[in-house]
């Protein structure tokens, strides 16, 4: 079982940095910088008394109780949800509506050269918007890639990560030997669980650390249609190859934990927020990064072209990027907040499950998935759908 030791002060503050943006490693340091001053209970500036409705459309898990009934409390406004589970079913809803009968949508970052493409998403008047309250690296981590036309069209919400977790009852894994290639030992076979195109894209990184596969960290998969498949044809014969290996392939947050505790799964390539709710729970489950790097992303709000309550999305967005509020989704979803002043609200237990799941010098070596071009994401899905149907 791996170590347990309580964070001091300063590794927390250490863990809570957020540091510069780059492309190559969107962020090193996380949730809030150590010079920010605590703030004090969060206040929802020109709040409406009574100012009708907006449409959400967002991630499952990314709203957890009580942030809504707490907006609607503090507003007056009534926000109709409409959840999804992954970004392409987010995709595909707004191109069948063109965005009509939703305000606000959810795109994850690297998603931005489609989003762009499908031309749905308005830009925002960043003066209605209170964006210096955002972490400069998080705020950076949009403005990067979601500036076009003169505009920006998207806003952090939360970050997090895709990395291994494992049933702590049924599996002793530790730190300094964690791998993706761990997924595939003999004594996980018909136990792991993950997503087609994540456990390709992890095979990858681990081929790519023991120098099997050389692939610049699979970044050159990045490069053209080509090379892409040079790089996963032979982890696509590997994956079929072993597929006895996987118990079942996780498409949500709620069956990444019935995978764990109904269906048999004891290990998986898994998001952060599923497992960590588990373990916060005080189910025996834990989530850490591998030596190859965590794969991190920013979820973020877009607002669409045919928005019709667009005072009420501001008023949304203004809300959320709170102290308070930020720590509140990070709390009850097992993510990451994006905003200054947030660690002052977190629980002492997502400080040390945050300080767990990133231990050594694991945070110095995240995997951030650069901007996907159309054409890239069209074959990853044809090599995962290869894998799932095999």
């Amino acid at each position: 079982m791996t170590k347990k030791t309580e964070p001091t002060n300063s590794s927390i503050e250490t863990l809570l940095a957020a540091r510069s943006f780059t492309r190559r490693v969107l962020f090193k340091g996380a949730l809030a910088a150590g010079t920010m001053v605590a703030a004090g209970p969060y206040l929802v500036r020109d709040a409406f008394s009574s100012s009708g409705e907006l449409n959400l459309l967002n991630w499952a898990d990314e709203l957890p109780e009580p942030v809504i009934p707490e907006f609607t409390k503090k507003t007056g406004i009534k926000v109709n949800s409409t959840p999804f589970s992954q970004n392409e079913e987010q995709i595909n809803k707004l191109q069948a509506t063109e965005g009509e009968g939703f305000d606000l949508c959810a795109p994850t970052r690297d998603r931005a050269p489609q989003f762009k493409e499908l031309g749905v998403l308005a830009p925002y008047d960043l003066s209605k918007l209170k964006l210096d309250q955002v972490l400069p690296a998080m705020m950076e981590g949009s403005t990067s890639v979601w500036t076009w036309d003169g505009g920006l069209y998207h806003v952090p919400h939360c970050w997090g990560s895709e990395a291994i977790a494992w049933r702590t009852d049924l599996a002793t894994l530790e730190y300094p030997t964690l791998s993706y290639g761990t997924l595939w030992a003999p004594e996980f076979k018909g136990k792991m669980q993950g997503r087609p195109h994540s456990l390709l894209l992890g095979i990858g990184l681990w081929w790519d650390k023991t120098g099997k596969l050389p692939s610049n960290r699979m970044l050159d998969a990045f490069k053209d249609e080509a090379t892409m498949k040079k790089i996963y044809d032979p982890i696509l014969a590997f994956a079929i190859e072993n597929k006895a290996q996987v118990k079942q392939f996780w498409d949500s947050a709620d069956n990444t934990k019935s995978g764990f505790m109904e269906n048999g799964c004891v290990i998986g390539q898994t998001w952060d927020g599923p497992p960590l709710s588990l373990k916060k729970d005080g189910k025996p489950v834990n989530y850490m990064a591998p030596q190859e790097g965590a794969i991190t992303w920013i979820d973020g709000w877009s607002m669409t072209k045919a928005a019709k309550n667009t005072a009420q999305a501001y008023e949304f967005i203004n809300f959320i990027h709170t102290p308070e509020i930020s720590a509140m989704v990070a709390n009850g979803s097992g993510y990451n907040p994006v905003v200054k002043g947030a660690d002052a609200f977190l629980t002492e237990v997502a400080k040390k499950n945050f300080a767990e799941a990133y231990p050594g010098n694991a945070l110095d070596n995240l995997w951030s998935r650069p901007p996907e071009p159309s054409w890239y994401a069209e074959l990853r899905t044809q090599y995962a759908e290869k894998f799932k149907a095999a």
